[in-house]
């Protein structure tokens, strides 16, 4: 696959926000951690931390707590090399086995070769019911 390099255009704006849900809902976090720079900075909610190595680590036990994600990322803006997206996503707790979904936005920005050198997310996490899902697979 061609790597979508800045400047962004909506065209390849969205095609950038597509690539990161599939590669998300991969639940690859090595796949995952390429998409990032190697000194990458990242704020998850409240956790602040920097590099592939750390990525990988962060991806990993979310997903080993986070069972049954499932990711939607829509484009919200973007200008030459940033981009922002809202999203939602459901999981189950592996602890607790409630069901939930998190809302929130995630500001991206890029080197010159399309890799994220900055990611910023805010989001909150709502219990819902099994039910209540919106993305089932």
């Amino acid at each position: 696959m061609k790597t979508i390099r800045p400047p962004f255009t909506k065209e390849t704006a969205k095609a950038k926000v597509q690539a990161a849900e599939d590669a998300w809902n991969s639940k690859n976090p090595k796949q995952v951690s390429m998409a990032y720079t190697i000194d990458s900075e990242w704020r998850n909610k409240d956790l602040f931390f920097t590099g592939r190595k750390a990525i990988t680590k962060f991806l990993s036990d979310k997903w080993d707590k986070e069972l049954h994600y499932k990711l939607k990322k829509h484009l919200w803006s973007f200008t030459d090399n940033r981009i922002s997206v809202r999203f939602e996503y459901e999981w189950q707790d592996a602890e607790t086995g409630q069901w939930k979904r998190t809302h929130g936005n995630e500001h991206w920005e890029f080197d010159s070769e399309g890799v994220m050198r900055i990611r910023d997310m805010s989001a909150n996490d709502i219990n819902i019911e099994e039910t209540e899902r919106k993305f089932k697979y």
